[in-house]
Formats: C-alpha cells, sequence, structure tokens
C-alpha cells in the first residue's frame, strides 16, 4: 500500500469512530436485555477501529522514513 494512502486510511479510521462515538450518540443500543453485550460489542468495534487506523499511521509514517 502506498505510504500516504495508509496515512490517510489511518487518518480516517481514527478520527470517524471518535465522531460518530461522541457526536452521535443514538445508535448506541441503551433500551432492552441486551444493552450491556451490545454496548460492550460496539465498544470493541470501537477499539478495533481506532487500533487498526493507528496501525495504518504508524506503518505510513514507516514507510515515510525509507
Amino acid at each position: 500500500m502506498n505510504k500516504w494512502s495508509e496515512i490517510i486510511l489511518g487518518l480516517i479510521l481514527v478520527i470517524l469512530p471518535i465522531y460518530l462515538a461522541f457526536y452521535s450518540a443514538s445508535w448506541w443500543p441503551s433500551v432492552n436485555f441486551w444493552a450491556a453485550a451490545g454496548q460492550f460489542f460496539l465498544g470493541a468495534v470501537f477499539w478495533s477501529i481506532v487500533g487498526l487506523g493507528a496501525l495504518f499511521i504508524l506503518l505510513g509514517i514507516s514507510d515515510l522514513k525509507n
């Protein structure tokens, strides 16, 4: 993958979930019995996407050195 595309993709994958989590919290489940499990799952998805974005940023920065 191109170094600049890795950095751009990484930034998108870090900024987008943070934006969605803090500015449009209406998609978090909180009504029924499965609310806790749903929130745990969405939290895991959130941190997975942020971690993947950070990984792409680090790979892009590493490619900039070469």
